[in-house]
């Protein structure tokens, strides 16, 4: 019965299960019901604009992608399903269903001990622990280290995000906002020493490339709307389009960049009272304590120095992906969908764009590689969950992430001792930060 109310739940998709989420939120702080209402409706017409700007930008790139591929020739033996088809997998299974209560009460004991700031109510990404647990359910044939090998993956994931809140919120303009979308996380960890071994390197420590410096040395040549235009323009050449189909990219690929802050302005609208009520609530009833409230990485991709980037990095990664030796990864099905990949390490560049297309190349160096090394346990994760992919090997570039390749290695090699140890290494961070450190207070 709990099974099928939560899928019941899950079904209504983010555009109606995250307003609820934050409209219970916003009663348990006290918010007045109708503004908590509104609050939650206004992050929920939030989401319908974005995804259907993203949608926009993945029909849009999709062609190009396949344009591009069919035009080189290109071929490599493990295909790219995207990262899209991960969240449905993952709340088809029982996994999926259980990691949503586990996931709750572990945040609120967490909070309740002051050993996170976050309180995480991005229900849709809790997908990406249950990805790992499918993994390992899958590698091994052992249902219950499956089960278990989620919770160390759910706890790096608050542990990241308090670490790169300060960061992120100065950046982006997010005043009690967390991040805790793991794919958007991940990167950060190599971003930030990166940031500073470029800080010292002769000549690139002093190149500033943002979209506020192209706009102040080029005029309207640094506005996002043209920035968007002529990056549709080298994808459409990339891909060997005609005038029409080049134009037709440009523009839309502009209107990406137009509206997408537009449509992150809805999710700040509706969040602020409910981060102002969270705040004020503990520290009446957590002895104080600060609290941010944890979110996808979708708000964060409106930033124009972001889209530039991602933008641009779609040719670079097919371009990488085809020269690196030893990879077998063709990118496809996750390349309209870099953008939440590589968005917080362009926060941490600073939003300097050469910084990030540098940064961000190494990265897909990293991730091409270990989706590569994964593909067999990310197809043996769709067979279990009894999703077709055919009788080949699948992959996708985001599945190369190093915390999903540090939790299956740790279970599949140790088992339930090595995801033991893995726990209680994130705990004794997630203890440091917080409350040693008292990290960001």
């Amino acid at each position: 019965m709990f099974e099928q109310a939560l899928h019941w739940f899950i079904d209504l998709g983010s555009t109606v299960f995250i307003p609820i989420i934050i409209i219970i939120l916003g009663l348990v702080v006290r918010l007045k019901p109708s503004k908590a209402i509104v609050a939650g409706l206004t992050i929920g017409i939030g989401f319908i604009g974005l995804n259907m700007v993203v949608a926009l930008m993945q029909d849009s790139l999709g062609a190009a992608v396949q344009a591009m591929v069919d035009r080189y020739s290109l071929s490599l033996s493990i295909i790219d399903l995207g990262s899209g088809p991960g969240g449905p997998l993952a709340f088809s299974s029982t996994l999926g269903v259980l990691m949503i209560p586990i996931a709750f009460g572990v945040n609120l004991v967490l909070v309740w001990l002051g050993m996170t700031k976050t309180l995480n109510v991005d229900v849709w990404n809790l997908w990406q622990p249950t990805f790992v647990g499918l993994m390992v359910w899958g590698v091994t044939g052992n249902y219950a280290l499956g089960l278990v090998s989620m919770v160390p993956i759910f706890l790096l994931q608050l542990l990241c995000a308090d670490l790169a809140q300060p960061k992120l919120s100065k950046f982006f303009g997010l005043p009690g906002i967390a991040i805790t979308h793991l794919m958007a996380l991940s990167g950060m960890v190599l971003a930030v020493p990166l940031n500073w071994v470029f800080d010292h390197l002769p000549g690139l420590d002093k190149v500033k490339i943002d979209s506020e410096t192209i706009e102040k040395k080029f005029g309207v040549l640094g506005d996002p709307i043209i920035i968007g235009f002529l990056i549709g323009v080298v994808i459409g050449l990339c891909a060997g389009y005609d005038v029409s189909q080049t134009l037709q990219l440009a523009v839309q690929m502009a209107a990406v960049l137009k509206l997408l802050p537009k449509m992150i302005a809805m999710f700040m609208e509706g969040l602020t009272p409910i981060a102002e009520a969270t705040q004020a609530f503990t520290e009446k009833h957590l002895h104080g304590r600060d609290v941010n409230i944890g979110m996808d990485a979708a708000i964060t991709v409106g930033n124009p120095s972001v889209m530039a980037t991602c933008l641009l990095m779609i040719p670079v990664t097919l371009f990488v992906a085809v020269v690196l030796p030893g990879n077998k990864v063709l990118p496809f099905g996750d390349l309209p969908l870099l953008v939440f990949v590589f968005t917080l390490m362009v926060a941490a560049f600073k939003g300097d764009i050469l910084r990030s297309l540098i940064g961000c190349t190494i990265y897909t160096v990293t991730e091409l590689y270990l989706a590569s090394w994964m593909a067999p346990a990310v197809t043996t994760a769709f067979h279990v969950a009894n999703y077709d992919v055919g009788s080949g090997v699948v992959s996708f570039v985001s599945a190369g992430l190093w915390p999903n390749v540090i939790g299956l290695a740790a279970a599949e090699n140790l088992g339930f001792a090595g995801v033991a140890i893995f726990t209680l290494v994130v705990l004794a961070a997630l203890f440091y930060v917080n409350r040693v450190k008292k990290f960001n207070q």
